[in-house]
This record gives C-alpha cells, sequence and structure tokens, in this order.
C-alpha cells in the first residue's frame, strides 16, 4: 500500500512536531508532503501537490476555503480537522471532515484518522470499480469503443474516444484533453489507459502522453520526431517509441 500524502495547515508549532514525530514514526503509511500557516499558501500547496488527506488546524471566517476544494480539478483532498475547542466539531463534519481531533493530539487519535482516511478510499475505489467494470462489460457485449469511462475519487465520466486529442499523466492521475478544450482529470494513472484505449488509433509516444492520430495534423522530424495537433499542441515522440510509432502510422495510411 502507498502511504497516505498528507499536508499541514496550521500555524501552531506543537501540532506540526506532533505530526512530524508521528510521520517518522508511521512512515510507511504516511508521508508529509508539506505545511503551509494559512489559508493563502494553504491553498497554494494544496493545488501544487494534489494531497489525499489534509490536516487543517486553523480558523477559518468564511467559507472560501471549502468553496475553493470544491472547484479543484483533481480528487479532492480529506479532511481532518486539529482543534482545542469542541465546538469546532461541528464545523468539521459539517464539510464532511473524516475525522476531528481534540488538543492537545496523541498518537492513536492521529492513526484512528489515518484508518479512517483508508477505509474510505477504500469504499469510493471499490465502487469506482464496480461501476468501470460494468460499464466494460457492456462495451465489450457491443463491441464499441466509441466511449472510455474517466475515473476520478467523486465520480465517473463517460468520454466519446473520438473527442480525446491526447492523455496526458500528471503525477498519479492523468488529464485528458479534449476537442473543446476542456480537460479532465482522471485518478487513474496514464498506464491503465493505454490498454483501455482502442489501439486503431491511440499510441503512446512517450512516457507522459498517449495521442489520438485522428487529430495529428502534422509531424515533424527535424531534431527529433514531434507531433501537432488540432488544438495547436505540439507533443514529442520519444526515441525509443519512434520505430513503433512509424509502424503504427504505416498500419494507417
Amino acid at each position: 500500500m502507498n502511504p497516505i500524502n498528507a499536508i499541514i495547515i496550521s500555524g501552531e508549532k506543537e501540532t506540526l512536531q506532533v505530526l512530524k514525530k508521528f510521520e517518522e514514526e508511521n512512515a510507511m503509511i504516511i508521508e508529509i508532503i508539506g505545511e503551509a500557516e494559512g489559508i493563502r499558501n494553504g491553498t497554494m500547496l494544496i493545488k501544487s501537490k494534489k494531497p489525499d488527506l489534509i490536516f487543517l488546524d486553523i480558523v477559518l471566517e468564511d467559507n472560501s476555503f471549502f468553496e475553493m476544494l470544491e472547484q479543484l480539478e483533481f480528487s479532492i483532498p480529506k479532511l481532518v480537522f486539529l482543534s482545542a475547542h469542541k465546538e469546532c466539531a461541528m464545523l468539521a463534519f459539517k464539510h464532511n471532515a473524516i475525522d476531528f481531533l481534540l488538543k492537545p493530539i496523541d498518537f492513536n487519535a492521529i492513526i484512528l484518522a489515518i484508518y479512517k482516511v483508508i477505509k474510505r478510499r477504500e469504499m469510493e475505489r471499490s465502487y469506482q470499480n464496480h461501476k468501470i467494470n460494468s460499464i466494460n462489460i457492456l462495451n465489450s457485449a457491443s463491441q464499441s469503443n466509441d466511449y472510455v469511462a474517466v475515473a476520478f475519487l467523486e465520480k465517473i465520466e463517460l468520454i466519446r474516444t473520438s473527442d480525446i486529442i491526447f492523455c496526458k499523466a500528471d503525477g498519479k492521475y492523468t488529464v485528458f484533453v479534449l476537442l473543446n478544450g476542456t480537460r479532465i482529470m482522471s485518478s487513474r494513472n496514464l498506464g491503465e489507459y493505454s490498454t483501455v484505449l482502442d489501439h486503431n488509433y491511440f499510441f503512446r509516444i512517450h512516457h507522459s502522453y498517449i495521442i489520438n492520430l485522428r487529430h495529428i495534423v502534422k509531424i515533424s522530424k527535424k531534431d527529433g520526431y514531434f507531433c501537432e495537433f488540432s488544438n495547436g499542441a505540439i507533443l514529442p515522440v520519444a526515441k525509443r517509441r519512434q520505430e513503433d510509432f512509424n509502424k503504427f502510422i504505416k498500419l494507417k495510411e
């Protein structure tokens, strides 16, 4: 099991010390990938690091932080609130917190909170996999590759494959770049989609990209291979994939 990636938003040194100490002794289950003292820096950290979990130990003046979370283009991180005030628990659970830890916190409380995060993720993924398997069975029965199920922890979207220009790896996520200019984030990695997308049209030109042949407008062979697409994007073909790419194109000519 991969450790939970967490960030801490707190201005309290004691909170930081306790959570960092816990991480040192439990590196198999949690990795703290960033810290911020306030909401502004915390928001920037969330968007850049895409954590699984946020430890939130700060007084919030309004709902703008939660509104920001709802607008994220990737899976909304799980929330664990920390506070010395019991009345803050109501606010925490109002905003779907996984847990509320009353300070001073101890290791037992932290490990129980992380266990809840792990179980919630397992439940979401189990439900998601069940839905995707049902879609795949229907696609197989109809022998149709017209759509692909794009998995996100909060939802599943069906995308018409002809609308996909290319797919891009973004860490553990995959970004689908579509013909209408929209981008859809998936919680699955790029490698999983390389086996799902129609091999008649989709080719992995690079460790970070799967492209749709139908949207290539030009291929440049100067200083390496580069594909230009209908939306103006230009992507490189990795050297070790150039020979296979040539064969792939010839099959379609």
